[in-house]
């Protein structure tokens, strides 16, 4: 395995697994404690659905898109959510990606305001500036999802201002049309500082 495929990132209190089909069933399950906190997220509900959305994962890991990652959590060896790295990027002319972004995440209910995805973002943000060598980190998320873009911030990204019709909407009722998102970046300069607060927080953060 090279170094543009990550394999398993494993933390303390979590890690981060290459999705497969052997996930589905684990994440329907963790998709199902409670969906109230979807409601920017998509997030499939029945065995079909998320058997067709991590088909749909898969094949653009194969395209070179993405790579897609289970999240499990340690404590009890449960599957609670997936995350991935997206819009790899390559510009220098070198072996790895010079800018990605991480999305795509959602956790079950259980796993939500837990040490869970600090853990995650400091494995993925780690090994990307750390082994690729990125030079920027993205996130971005709806623009009306102030929860989601206050986290962000927490985590250490700076916000960069609104792009207008940036994506299509995951909200049920909206599907098919256009969102606007608010941008986050993370350079290689500021990840020492981002890494130590995003350690310091996982010490003080439940697990």
């Amino acid at each position: 395995m090279n170094a543009n495929e990550p394999g398993i990132l494993s933390g303390e209190y979590m890690q981060l697994e290459p999705l497969s089909l052997d996930h589905v069933m684990q994440l329907v399950v963790a998709a199902n404690e409670d969906r109230s906190t979807y409601h920017w997220t998509a997030v499939p509900e029945s065995v079909a659905s998320m058997r067709a959305y991590v088909h749909g994962l898969l094949d653009d890991a194969e395209a070179g898109r993405v790579i897609p990652f289970a999240q499990r959590r340690l404590s009890d060896q449960r599957v609670v959510g997936c995350t991935r790295f997206m819009e790899i990027r390559r510009w220098s002319g070198g072996p790895y990606p010079d800018e990605v972004e991480v999305g795509g995440t959602w956790l079950a209910a259980s796993a939500q305001r837990s040490a869970i995805n600090t853990e995650a973002k400091l494995l993925m943000f780690t090994y990307a500036f750390e082994t690729w060598k990125v030079v920027r980190l993205s996130l971005f998320t709806d623009a009306r999802n102030t929860k989601s873009r206050d986290a962000i911030v927490r985590a250490g990204a700076t916000f960069e201002g609104i792009l207008r019709n940036h994506r299509g909407s995951y909200v049920p009722d909206e599907i098919g049309t256009p969102r606007d998102s608010a941008a986050h970046s993370i350079i290689a300069s500021e990840w020492p500082a981002v890494k130590a607060n995003l350690q310091a927080r996982l010490r003080t953060t439940p697990g």
